[in-house]
C-alpha cells in the first residue's frame, strides 16, 4: 500500500511513522508512507496556502489550487494506480474500524490535511472522494488526525500484525476486549481472576465472552444495542 499525505506542515509528521507497526510495516515493505509539502504547490511567491474568506468572518481559509495540484502530482507519480482522496475534516463521517477495514484494501491512499479556520469547499466537494473525522471535537488541523488514521489502517495491512491479535481486538467483532492481565499473579493485593489461573480453555473462553460484553454495556452501550446481543443486561451491568 501506498499513503501520501498532503499538509502544509510536513513538520509534524515526518518523525511520527519511526516506530511500532507502523514502522515494521515499512520495513516489510508492506507500506510506504510519503509526506509531500502543500506548499511546493503554490503559486505565491512567499509560498502561502490560506487566503481571507469570501464573505467575511475569522480565520484564513485554505485555497484549493495547492491541494488540487498536489493530489495530480502524486496521482501522475503512481501511474495507473488507482487512488482513494480522503479529507480529514471535523464535518466528516466518524472513523470506524469497518472503514478502516474497508481502506486498508486500497492501494493507494491520498489523504489531505486541513488547517486554520477550513478548507476551500471546492476540496471537499470536486476533490475530496470522501471526509473522515476521528471525533466529535475540533483540532487544530488535519494532521493528528491523519496519524490516528495511518496507524489504525497499516496495523489492518496483512503480514504487519499475526492475525490471531487482530481477531481479539476491541472492536473486532462489535464489543470492546476482555480484560488482561499478565506477571506479577499478585501485586499490592491486587490478584488476577482465578480462572485465568485455571488453565481450563473453555472457561477462560467464557469468561472473556461475558467480561467483554459487560465492558461494552458499562462502557459503551451504544455499541452493546447495535450489536443485538439477546442477553439480559442486568446480569453484564456494575452494581
Amino acid at each position: 500500500m501506498l499513503i501520501d499525505i498532503i499538509t502544509a506542515f510536513p513538520g509534524l509528521l515526518r518523525s511520527s511513522f519511526g516506530e511500532s507497526m507502523v514502522r515494521r510495516g515499512i520495513e516489510k515493505g508492506l507500506v510506504s508512507i510519503k509526506i509531500n509539502d502543500l506548499r511546493d504547490y503554490s503559486d505565491d511567491k512567499h509560498r502561502r496556502v490560506d487566503d481571507s474568506p469570501y464573505g467575511g468572518g475569522p480565520g484564513m481559509i485554505m485555497k484549493p489550487e495547492p491541494f488540487f495540484k498536489a493530489v495530480r502530482a502524486v496521482q501522475s507519480d503512481t501511474g495507473s494506480v488507482k487512488s482513494r482522496v480522503i479529507l480529514m475534516s471535523p464535518q466528516g463521517a466518524l472513523l470506524t474500524q469497518d472503514k478502516l477495514r474497508e481502506l486498508s484494501g486500497f492501494e493507494h491512499l491520498i489523504v489531505l490535511c486541513g488547517h486554520y479556520e477550513g478548507v476551500d469547499d471546492r476540496v471537499r466537494s470536486f476533490l475530496a472522494q470522501e471526509e473522515i473525522s476521528i471525533g466529535d471535537y475540533v483540532l487544530t488541523g488535519g494532521e493528528i488526525p491523519a496519524m490516528v488514521l495511518v496507524d489504525a489502517i497499516v496495523r489492518l495491512i496483512p503480514g504487519v500484525l499475526s492475525e490471531p491479535s487482530l481477531d481479539e481486538e476491541s472492536f473486532s467483532n462489535g464489543l470492546l476486549e476482555y480484560p488482561q492481565y499478565t506477571r506479577p499473579q499478585e501485586y499490592e493485593g491486587m490478584g488476577v481472576p482465578e480462572v485465568l489461573l485455571s488453565g481450563n480453555h473453555e472457561k477462560i473462553k467464557q469468561w472473556r465472552n461475558e467480561e467483554s460484553k459487560k465492558r461494552t454495556l458499562n462502557n459503551r452501550p451504544e455499541l452493546f444495542h447495535k450489536k443485538c446481543i439477546s442477553v439480559d443486561e442486568d446480569e453484564f451491568a456494575d452494581k
